[in-house]
């Protein structure tokens, strides 16, 4: 069995007493990144806890200390996050600096990049974005024609990334960009853009659950420092895969309890219950409902049992493999029932928009539901996952 190092149990003293300092009891069984997510407010408890856990270093409890992290082994990072469950309380530094390109940038750049953008993703001071799809280049990534031009002491880049979730609040883009017409992949680079430089334009997109979370991204003419390339000129294609997994393997976390449990609280058994009544046993009434949310719970509790043991091998490794391509569409579909089933169970009071009759956690799931029909596209749609699979794992060839 791999040792994961730290002294474990020292530790969980250590982590219960700071906790109990440190954390606002306001906040406790607050999910602040699903209040993120819905548009919620930030309040001043929730600011102070955020810049408490910045400066501790334990909002990315296992990055380098030497950046701002907090230098825990991944046995003391799973015990600082039992006691956190323990309080109520949850990780407020977070997006895509931390699920993504943090990782990435701690493999892939240079010491000076690290210097630059780690500490203040680990305090959650700047929030980055994601340009890689197109409006030609979705599923065909590769394809992508955002042009990067050499002009001497700087980079100039042209062009368009479409989907670019939460760009309007970004401070800093990590970029696919072509910097050679004439090869595909081996022609693509990686360039962090400040989101604030001249020629950046950004246009939300109003979707269908009413909020506008992805975004047209639009560079005209826009000069980019010579050192914020990263990795080598045209070695971009793997750096751009490499953080593809960092993100799936954080979706996947993200989905392990079905997404939306956060939103209608308690189980799914509990919400059926109170809306559709028990039996004379205490069970949900409905047989078949019942056997239907027993299965869901017993896939999300073996989803869940996988990440945590895929993500164990993968701190004791080499970090994230292909295998979160499998883990991306499972959670996808976790998530996806679960809204299905969630939606069932409320009836009449799981179909409004807006309304009195309706409780603010009613309005929440219906959204939600419809929000979540994007998590088999983002991320890398499940067909192109399953293409990984076949590839990288199954080992199948393309057949002409």
């Amino acid at each position: 069995m791999a040792d994961f190092g730290g002294d474990v149990e020292g530790f969980r003293d250590e982590a219960r007493g700071w906790l109990e300092a440190n954390f606002p009891a306001s906040l406790k069984g607050n999910n602040l990144a699903v209040a993120a997510l819905l548009g919620g407010k930030t309040t001043p408890d929730a600011e102070l806890w955020k810049e408490r856990m910045g400066a501790k270093g334990w909002g990315t409890p296992t990055w380098p200390t030497e950046y701002g992290g907090g230098g825990l082994s991944p046995a003391q990072a799973k015990v600082l996050n039992q006691e956190m469950t323990r309080l109520g309380a949850t990780n407020p530094i977070g997006g895509m600096g931390v699920m993504m390109f943090g990782p990435t940038l701690l493999e892939h750049g240079t010491e000076e990049q690290k210097q630059q953008h780690i500490p203040p993703i680990v305090r959650g001071e700047l929030r980055w974005c994601q340009g890689y799809s197109e409006p030609n280049a979705g599923s065909d990534l590769a394809a992508l024609q955002t042009k990067c031009e050499d002009k001497g002491d700087h980079w100039l880049v042209n062009g368009s990334k479409i989907w670019t979730s939460g760009a309007n609040l970004a401070d800093w883009c990590f970029c696919l960009v072509r910097t050679d017409n004439t090869r595909k992949h081996e022609g693509i680079s990686f360039l962090l853009i400040d989101m604030k430089s001249p020629g950046v334009e950004v246009r939300p997109i109003l979707m269908i659950a009413g909020s506008s979370p992805f975004c047209e991204t639009f560079f005209t003419d826009v000069k980019v420092p010579k050192d914020n390339l990263m990795g080598p000129l045209n070695g971009g294609w793997s750096i751009g895969k490499r953080l593809l997994q960092f993100e799936r393997q954080n979706l996947s976390g993200g989905m392990a309890g079905g997404g939306n449990q956060y939103i209608a609280g308690g189980s799914l058994a509990d919400m059926a219950k109170a809306y559709m009544g028990a039996d004379e046993l205490g069970r949900v009434a409905d047989g078949d409902l019942r056997g239907r949310i027993a299965a869901h719970e017993m896939e999300t509790m073996a989803f869940r049992l996988t990440l945590m043991r895929a993500g164990m091998e993968a701190k004791a490794g080499m970090g994230p493999s292909a295998t979160t391509s499998i883990m991306k569409n499972v959670g996808a579909k976790i998530t996806q029932d679960r809204a299905e089933l969630m939606l069932e169970i409320m009836g009449l009071q799981g179909l409004g928009w807006e309304g009195d009759q309706f409780s603010s956690k009613e309005l929440a799931a219906v959204r939600a539901w419809l929000g979540g029909k994007a998590v088999t596209i983002y991320g890398g749609s499940s067909e192109i996952q399953n293409n990984v699979i076949a590839k990288r794992i199954l080992g199948l060839l393309d057949h002409q």
